[in-house]
C-alpha cells in the first residue's frame, strides 16, 4: 500500500477537517476517531476512515520526529549506535516498544548487541550495552532459573523499576527463565531463548521465555566456549553418548596439531583453519560453548569433526612423508606398522609421549618402560659409591 503523505490522504471524512500543525493534526485524529465508531462495523467508510486515521497519524509522527541530519554514529553507555540506512524493514523500538516507521523515521542500531531505537529515544536509554558484558564477564547463570520472588525486587521491574504485579496492575510481571528475575511488558516480550543450565545439568534444549536484556546476552554468548562440562556435570558424558564420541574426537586433533605447526605443506594448506569457527577445538578439548552442545543435540558436530579428523590423518599418514617420518615403532615389540598417536589401537605414556600398541602396553606391564629405562639410568648417574675395602 502506498505510504505517500500528500494533502489528497486527508481529504476529510464526515466531521474531518484538513490539519496542517501538530495541533491540528491531534484535533484531526480525535475527530476521526469518533467518526469510525459511529459509522457502521466493517461498512466501507469505516475502513477508508481507519485508513485515513493511519496517514493522520504518520503525519503528526514526522512533525514530532522530523527526518533531520542525524549523526551517522551515536556512543551512548558502551553502545555503538549506528543510523540505519534501510527504509521498508519494520522493527520495533527496544525502548518505547513502539513501530519504528523507516520511511520518515530515523532509527539506530547497535553494532554490538543489535538494540534498536528511535533517535529521540537515544537519550532515555538507561541499560548498558551487554557486548560489554561478555567481553569483560563472559559466563553463564547455571542455577536453573534462580527466583528469588517478586517481594525482593520491591515489586519493580529488574531492569526499567516500573511498578509491576502478579495480577497485572498497573502491569504485568513477566518472569525470565534465564535470570529468574520478574520485569515489565516493555523489557520482556516473551522472546523464546535455549538455556544454558537447562541444557548442561538436563540436557534440555526447549526454548524458554527470557527478557529482551537476557536474549541479546545469550544470543552475544552462544557460540563462546565458557562451559567446562567435566567440571560442571561429568555424569553428562555418561548419558550422552556423542559427548564421548566428541571429546575423543577433540583429544585426537590436538595429538594431530604439533603435527600441522611444523609441516610446510600443512601450513601452506592451513589445515587447522578448517575449525576456525571452532577455534577452542584447537586449543583445549574440555571447553564447549551452547552452539557445539546444540550442533551435538542435532547430530552435526560430530559428523562434520569426524570428517577434519579423516582429513587431517589423511595428511599426516598418507600425503605427507615429512609427517609420516615423525611416526613411532612400538617400545616393546618393535614390529607392524608406524604407529601414530591418534591411532585408535594405540597408548600414549602421559610422561614421556612414547607410542605403543595398546595390546603390547598392558599385556607387559602398566609403566612405560621407555620411563623405567630412563629412571633406572637416573639413579646409576646419581647413585654415592660405597667405602673402599681393604684387600
Amino acid at each position: 500500500m502506498d505510504l505517500g503523505l500528500s494533502e489528497d490522504h486527508f481529504s476529510r471524512p464526515v466531521g474531518l477537517f484538513l490539519a496542517s500543525d501538530i495541533q491540528q493534526l491531534q484535533q484531526a485524529i480525535e475527530e476521526c476517531k469518533r467518526v469510525i465508531l459511529e459509522l457502521p462495523e466493517q461498512s466501507e467508510k469505516q475502513k477508508d476512515a481507519v485508513v485515513r486515521l493511519i496517514h493522520l497519524r504518520l503525519k503528526l509522527q514526522e512533525l514530532k520526529d522530523p527526518n533531520e541530519d542525524e549523526p551517522n554514529l551515536r556512543v551512548l553507555l558502551d553502545h555503538r549506535f549506528y543510523k540505519e540506512k534501510s527504509k521498508s524493514v519494520k522493527q520495533t523500538c527496544d525502548k518505547c516498544n513502539t513501530i519504528i516507521w523507516g520511511l520518515i523515521q530515523t532509527w539506530y542500531t547497535c553494532t554490538g548487541c543489535c538494540y534498536r531505537c528511535h533517535s529521540k529515544c537515544l537519550g532515555l536509554i538507561s541499560k548498558p550495552c551487554v557486548s560489554s558484558r561478555v567481553s569483560h564477564q563472559a559466563e553463564y547463570e547455571l542455577n536453573i532459573c534462580p527466583e528469588i520472588g517478586l517481594d525482593s525486587q520491591d515489586y519493580r521491574c529488574a531492569e526499567c523499576r516500573a511498578p509491576i504485579s502478579l495480577r497485572g496492575v498497573p502491569s504485568e510481571a513477566r518472569q525470565c527463565d534465564y535470570t529468574g528475575q520478574y520485569y515489565c511488558s516493555h523489557c520482556h516480550w516473551n522472546d523464546l531463548a535455549i538455556i544454558p543450565a537447562r541444557v548442561v545439568h538436563n540436557w534440555d534444549f526447549e526454548p524458554r521465555k527470557v527478557s529482551r536484556c537476557s536474549m541479546r546476552y545469550l544470543a552475544l554468548m552462544v557460540s563462546r566456549p565458557v562451559l567446562r562440562l567435566r567440571e560442571i556435570n561429568p555424569l553428562l558424558f555418561n548419558y550422552v553418548e556423542e559427548l564421548v564420541e566428541i571429546r575423543k574426537l577433540r583429544q585426537d586433533i590436538l595429538l594431530m596439531k604439533p603435527y600441522f605447526i611444523t609441516c610446510k605443506e600443512a601450513m601452506e594448506a592451513r589445515l587447522l583453519l578448517q575449525l576456525q569457527d571452532r577455534q577452542h577445538f584447537v586449543e583445549n578439548d574440555e571447553m564447549y560453548s551452547v552452539q557445539d552442545l546444540l550442533d551435538v543435540r542435532l547430530g552435526r558436530l560430530g559428523c562434520s569433526l569426524a570428517e577434519i579428523h579423516t582429513l587431517f590423518a589423511k595428511h599426516i599418514k598418507l600425503d605427507c612423508e615429512r609427517c609420516q617420518a615423525k611416526g613411532f615403532v612400538c617400545e616393546l615389540c618393535r614390529e607392524g606398522d608406524v604407529l601414530f598417536p591418534f591411532d585408535s589401537h594405540t597408548s600414549v605414556c602421559t610422561d614421556c609421549s612414547a607410542v605403543f600398541h595398546r595390546d603390547c602396553y598392558y599385556d607387559n606391564s602398566t609403566t612405560c618402560p621407555k620411563c623405567a629405562r630412563l629412571s633406572l639410568r637416573k639413579q646409576s648417574l646419581f647413585q654415592e659409591p660405597g667405602p673402599d675395602v681393604d684387600a
